[in-house]
């Protein structure tokens, strides 16, 4: 990196997607990690940048950064406390899926779900404030419904999902929205 180059809003993702999984580790304290953040989002240039992860090992690409959730009939569910990786394949025949971030670890500031349900239907829940791209979701009978704003922010959640659902529904919402979700 360059120091006095000026950084992208991609370059400042992949830094606060370092920090965030320092403070998982146990690298940075809650204070530490605060300070390093803001410093990171308002960052200019690469010389801003270098500094906060100085000291801190590279980002990991390994393995345990996907998931493949599969199931012929039978439904597929992840809530509560779990670790999202930054890749999520799923899979499905026949059965539904949901899965809910909303209270999740989620290490990374991007992630993508990929969808593989010819007949199935998914619903995925992500905490307020996250956005969503669903632009790579490809349906023949289904349908896609999806409110949250498409384009990534920085600070902020965002997941990229595509994939195929020919007949299946896919539904995407923030779990702010639970309740009203339940007519």
């Amino acid at each position: 990196m360059e120091p006095r180059i000026r950084v992208s809003d991609g370059e400042r993702d992949r830094v606060v997607q370092q920090l965030q999984q320092a403070f998982a580790d146990g690298r940075l304290g809650p204070g530490e990690m605060e300070e390093r953040l803001e410093r990171a989002l308002t960052a200019r240039s690469h010389g801003d940048l270098l500094p906060l992860i100085a000291d801190l090992p590279d980002a990991p690409d390994g393995p345990d950064d996907v998931l493949r959730l599969t199931s012929t009939g039978g439904r597929i569910k992840r809530s509560g406390d779990w670790q999202v990786p930054r890749l999520l394949r799923v899979e499905s025949e026949y059965g539904g899926v949901k899965l809910d971030l909303s209270q999740a670890l989620v290490r990374y500031p991007e992630i993508d779900i990929e969808l593989r349900l010819p007949y199935g239907s998914a619903t995925i829940i992500l905490p307020p404030g996250a956005t969503a791209n669903v632009d790579g979701v490809r349906t023949g009978w289904g349908s896609v419904t999806c409110a949250l704003p498409g384009r990534a922010r920085p600070g902020a959640l965002h997941v990229r999902i595509t994939g195929e659902l020919e007949y299946g529904r896919l539904r995407v919402r923030t779990s702010r929205d639970r309740l009203g979700a339940r007519r």
